[in-house]
């Protein structure tokens, strides 16, 4: 292990999910233009089928506004693997479609390949990307910037909860959804009561763990996926990420006292079964620590409501932040620095 810094007194990481706040209140105030123009083109263009480019963080948050928007619009939201275009160089048909990419760097190789290939087979094409010259910023056709400011530490943490707030925000003014939009004006409050939440009972479980299961169902399954590589990335702990049902396909089988489990249940539709869920588990003496404001047996950990169902999410997976950076510190590691990555992934 990469012994910890004793002179470090706060990592980039730690520094960085406290600026989240502020760069969401940056995004929706000087990216409101371009929000509002994206989903006045969307409104206009009224696709059948959204497709969504982007890896890593980028893809989890992708994943959530494929929730957000199949719940919300009814329209179906499909990941398109870049390997299609970097690697296979297959034709697409996406006349009517529209395309989303997603990225911090707005340069790898294999994302910039497949939204021009998006674009030459039809698409409407639209980025959220925080390096505003970045070639995926400047060769779509609506570019909404995430305002996240430098993001120095490698694993990336404002820049995803900008990506996610940002979709939600053009999914809101696609839709004209007044309730949404309200909910993402007051979330900059709620992020700083998220930041605030004490996960430190969980902290001796998931520093001494070999492997673990985190499990949501929709958005809550994107902040799921994204807990997940998190631990991989900062903590080096083995982690896997499933929804709540799917869990009981068989992943099931590996739970038990020594193997924990981290529920992300926000305030939504799926909320009761998630509870059920973690109740069958608590039953079978699973340690499960659940996120949710919701009344669970066992180990629940305080969350910082926001009073609507996507945005929930975004506010425990802040909360979750503080906590696995914590988690990767107390096992010895630097999360500015995750062994064998860079900051820019650039893949073909």
């Amino acid at each position: 292990r990469k012994a910890k810094d004793d002179a470090m007194t706060t990592t980039l990481m730690r520094a960085e999910i406290d600026e989240a706040p502020a760069a969401v209140r940056r995004l929706l105030s000087e990216s409101a233009g371009a929000i509002a123009e994206a989903g006045a083109r969307l409104r206009a263009l009224d696709p059948k089928v959204i497709v969504t480019v982007a890896r890593g963080s980028s893809d989890h948050a992708a994943t959530f506004f494929k929730y957000a928007c199949e719940i919300t619009a009814g329209t179906p939201v499909a990941s398109l693997g870049p390997s299609v275009a970097s690697i296979y160089g297959a034709p697409l048909r996406l006349a009517g479609a529209a395309a989303l990419g997603i990225s911090q760097s707005g340069k790898s190789p294999d994302i910039v390949a497949l939204m021009d290939a998006v674009k030459a087979a039809g698409a409407t094409t639209f980025s959220l990307v925080n390096v505003e010259d970045a070639p995926l910023a400047t060769r779509v056709d609506g570019f909404v910037p995430l305002r996240a400011g430098p993001e120095k530490s490698v694993a990336a943490t404002k820049s995803f909860v900008t990506a996610v707030v940002g979709a939600l925000a053009i999914l809101a003014a696609w839709r004209e959804d007044e309730e949404l939009k309200a909910a993402l004006a007051a979330l900059p409050d709620r992020l700083e009561a998220a930041l605030a939440c004490d996960w430190s009972p969980a902290l001796e479980t998931f520093v001494n763990a070999k492997s673990l299961y985190t499990i949501g169902r929709g958005p809550g399954f994107a902040i799921a996926l994204e807990a997940a590589l998190k631990f991989k990335e900062t903590a080096i702990l083995h982690a896997e990420a499933y929804s709540g049902a799917e869990l009981q396909h068989g992943p099931v089988s590996l739970v038990d006292e020594f193997f924990p489990l981290l529920a992300f249940i926000p305030d939504d539709a799926a909320a009761p079964s998630l509870v059920a869920t973690v109740s069958a588990l608590h039953q079978r003496g699973a340690k499960v620590f659940a996120a949710t404001a919701a009344d669970v047996p066992g180990p629940r950990l305080p969350i910082a409501p926001t009073g609507h169902a996507l945005t929930d999410p975004i506010s425990i997976g802040l909360s979750f932040y503080r906590f696995v950076e914590a988690v990767s510190v107390a096992r010895g590691y630097n999360p500015d620095q995750p062994r064998h990555l860079k900051k820019v992934t650039e893949t073909v």
